[in-house]
């Protein structure tokens, strides 16, 4: 006896293919609504998919530019915070210098001189101090902070460093302060040395504010680049929301009617 083949009907068919197809969508809504992404894989939409890396791996690196940013704002305020305590050693050696000058004795002189070459001393150490994680823009003119604004490095800005030791700035050990006009010169010097701190502190400000307008323009650019990323990837979670009760309600009708296609033609096997 030879066996009968048993095959679908095509309601029944029809019903099962559709059924799969929803259950299709189904996963992938799915995969939506837990991602938050309605592309996850150069499968999905290889254009957005790479423009969306491309975007997020500018962003990335423009992110390490700033904290590079930020490290220079405070290698530029430790800088200028030398000046500042250079520039107040500066006001007490010319108070010193002034109370020499209506000294009554050689012997009060020379104490006020030799308080005068102990803060002579200090300037000294106050530029060598002044460096922030091993630069140090008072320490000699030859240092150079290079900040890179851009990924590629191409856009930068070199702030060049400056000697504020006593030796740069004309200010020389006092010797001899028996004689007025030695004082006079000690305190011509000290006036010129503060009005030279005064000029590289406003590079200084120039600098910073340079560095500072790029933060914030490179805060927007990185927040650009993600919104960008995003747009291209990011899934609507009302629309994927919407469209899984949608394909729900759909699996449930395509299971109905496959059950109701069946149960026709099992009836219909009841005739024989």
């Amino acid at each position: 006896m030879a066996m009968q083949s048993i095959s679908l009907t095509s309601g029944m068919r029809a019903n099962l293919v559709s059924l799969q197809q929803t259950n299709s969508l189904l996963e992938t809504t799915q995969k939506r609504l837990s991602t938050g992404k309605k592309v996850n894989s150069a499968l999905d939409d290889p254009v957005a998919y790479f423009t969306a890396v491309s975007h997020e791996q500018r962003a990335g690196d423009l992110a390490s530019r700033k904290d590079e940013m930020s490290e220079a704002v405070q290698t530029i305020k430790a800088a200028d915070a030398g000046i500042e305590s250079i520039n107040t050693l500066i006001a007490a050696a010319k108070s010193l210098a002034t109370s020499a000058l209506s000294a009554e004795s050689t012997t009060e002189q020379a104490t006020l001189m030799g308080q005068y070459n102990k803060v002579l001393t200090q300037i000294d150490e106050m530029a060598a101090d002044s460096g922030y994680k091993g630069v140090n823009l008072l320490s000699s003119a030859s240092n150079v902070l290079t900040v890179k604004f851009d990924e590629t490095g191409v856009s930068k800005l070199e702030i060049q460093g400056y000697d504020a030791s006593t030796t740069n700035l004309g200010l020389a050990q006092a010797t001899d302060w028996s004689a007025s006009a030695n004082i006079d010169t000690a305190i011509t010097a000290l006036d010129a040395a503060k009005d030279t701190l005064r000029t590289e502190s406003s590079k200084l400000a120039s600098n910073l504010s340079i560095i500072t307008a790029r933060q914030d323009f490179t805060t927007n650019m990185i927040n650009v680049l993600k919104d960008g990323a995003g747009a291209l990837t990011e899934a609507d979670m009302n629309e994927e929301g919407a469209n899984m009760l949608m394909l729900q309600t759909r699996q449930a009708l395509g299971t109905t009617s496959l059950s109701l296609a069946s149960q026709a033609a099992q009836s219909v096997l009841r005739l024989f």
